[in-house]
């Protein structure tokens, strides 16, 4: 089965997380986390920042790393690499996404997350955030 490197951003801000709905694709209008495909040469943090800035026209500031989601999609395995991060700009543009949300605690579970990005929701519900 091919296996897919991505990023995940879990961006933090005034105590809420930032959730983005997928505008295209074979998973559109799934909730997720901002992020996208490591390209050849890069590291996962300088893919998120990238990223980013490409989705969401926004800088951020790529924390410690949270957790690795490894998922077994249908057709692919998906090994998707979640970092803490925090926005370096107050201004965020949707270029690829239908919406999005900042969660409290208490509202991670009122969005419809992809399938790899469910599993994680329990550990974030204890984060200090």
């Amino acid at each position: 089965m091919k296996t897919i490197n991505v990023v995940a951003a879990i961006t933090i801000k005034d105590h809420k997380i930032f959730a983005t709905q997928r505008g295209y694709g074979e998973f559109k209008n799934g909730w997720e986390f901002p992020g996208g495909k490591i390209e050849t040469g890069e590291t996962p943090q300088q893919a998120l920042k990238r990223e980013i800035r490409e989705e969401l026209d926004a800088d951020i500031n790529v924390g410690e790393l949270f957790d690795t989601i490894e998922y077994d999609y249908p057709n692919f395995h998906l090994s998707m690499k979640c970092f803490l991060c925090t926005l370096t700009s107050d201004q965020l543009v949707l270029k690829e996404h239908e919406a999005a949300k900042w969660l409290t605690r208490d509202n991670l579970d009122s969005v419809a997350w992809l399938p790899a990005d469910v599993t994680i929701i329990e550990k974030l519900k204890n984060l200090d955030f």
